[in-house]
C-alpha cells in the first residue's frame, strides 16, 4: 500500500513538472516572438481595420501594444475611409490585417512574424 501511494505521488509530482514545464516553455516562444516582430516591424508595416465589438481586435491590439510594436489602427463602424477599405479588401471578419501589403485574415501573431521576415 505505502509503494502505491509513493508510485501516485511521484506520478502527480512528474505531471505537475511537466505542465509547468511546459507553460514556460510557451511564456518563453511567446515573448521571443514578440520581440521578433517587435524588431521586425516599422511604421507603416502593420495596418489592422477593427470592430468596435471585436474580441480578437482587443486581442491583437492590447499583444502589439504588449511587444510595442508599431501599427496603425481604424475601426470600420467609425471611420468612412476604413469601411470603404475594407469593403476593397473583401474583408468578412476582423480583424483584417495588411502586413507589408500582405492580407490576413484573424490575428496570429506568428503568421505576422512571418510577413515581416
Amino acid at each position: 500500500m505505502r509503494t502505491s501511494a509513493r508510485s501516485l505521488i511521484g506520478l502527480v509530482a512528474l505531471v505537475a513538472g511537466t505542465a509547468l514545464v511546459n507553460a514556460g516553455w510557451g511564456e518563453w516562444q511567446a515573448r521571443r516572438l514578440g520581440a521578433e516582430v517587435a524588431e521586425s516591424a516599422r511604421a507603416g508595416d502593420i495596418e489592422m481595420l477593427s470592430s468596435v465589438s471585436c474580441a480578437y481586435c482587443n486581442w491583437a491590439r492590447a499583444w502589439f501594444s504588449e511587444h510595442r510594436v508599431p501599427f496603425r489602427e481604424c475601426f470600420i463602424e467609425r471611420d468612412a475611409d476604413c469601411a470603404a477599405r475594407f469593403a476593397a479588401l473583401q474583408g468578412f471578419g476582423t480583424p483584417l490585417l495588411m502586413v507589408r501589403g500582405e492580407r490576413q485574415v484573424g490575428f496570429n501573431p506568428a503568421r505576422v512574424a512571418e510577413a515581416l521576415r
